[in-house]
């Protein structure tokens, strides 16, 4: 079910960057997403002080967001905590919940950027080649570019430029809260990055399929530190 074989995860930073730059190549701006029936969401906490990845990813039907099913995946974290290099901390965690899934969700909505990424090869980018599904980074911060200002109603967006390059859209999600940073991550195009992120978020600024895998994701940590 998962392609085991882009590359090796116990590498250096200076190896990374190249994995970085070659599987960019490989991420396609297309929309891919008109026959999605589950749509899930992936994040990853840590537990151990940070020496444990504990990933989840929730899948959830669509359209009317039941949760469908909810997969846990627990590995040591082996790569140093650099920005720009976070799937190379969370994805083994990710992939091995993405194992435990009884099929693939027909998209993912990864807590992270997509191509809005120095490389262009973001946590969603990134995770959407290996497993050459839709993908869709939903971050909580820039990681890079820039944009202009963005109107206080909910639904309002402004693209955001590295240059003259468009990698990503600033979204508010509700009305006079802070924005998102939603990017393509693979077989997604600007415009469906930006509607499923608005179709999928509910009374909170996070889309719900993320803010699922968020909670499970934490869960033990919230648990274990009471």
């Amino acid at each position: 079910m998962v392609d085991t074989t882009c590359h090796a995860w116990s590498v250096d930073i200076r190896s990374a960057r190249t994995i970085q730059v070659q599987l960019a190549k490989r991420v396609r701006l297309v929309d891919e997403t008109r026959n999605v029936t589950t749509v899930a969401g992936v994040d990853t906490g840590f537990e151990g002080e940070g020496a444990i990845a504990r990933a989840c990813i929730a899948v959830f039907h669509w359209p009317d967001l039941v949760l469908a099913e909810t997969a846990i995946g627990r590995q040591p974290v082996t790569f140093p905590y650099v920005p720009g290099y976070l799937s190379f901390r969370e994805m083994p965690a990710i992939l091995e919940a993405a194992e435990k899934l009884s099929t693939l969700p027909d998209l993912l909505l990864c807590d992270g950027q997509g191509i809005a990424h120095p490389r262009r090869l973001g946590i969603a980018a990134h995770l959407g080649v290996w497993l050459d599904r839709p993908a869709i980074g939903v971050g909580k911060s820039r990681l890079c570019g820039t944009h202009g200002p963005v109107a206080e109603e909910k639904g309002a967006t402004r693209a955001l430029y590295d240059g003259d390059d468009r990698i990503g859209t600033v979204v508010r999600t509700r009305t006079k809260v802070r924005p998102l940073f939603v990017s393509p991550g693979h077989r997604v195009d600007h415009g469906a990055a930006v509607r499923w992120v608005l179709a999928t978020v509910g009374r909170y600024r996070l889309p719900e399929p993320i803010r699922a895998a968020d909670h499970a994701a934490s869960r033990r940590i919230r648990t274990s530190s009471h």
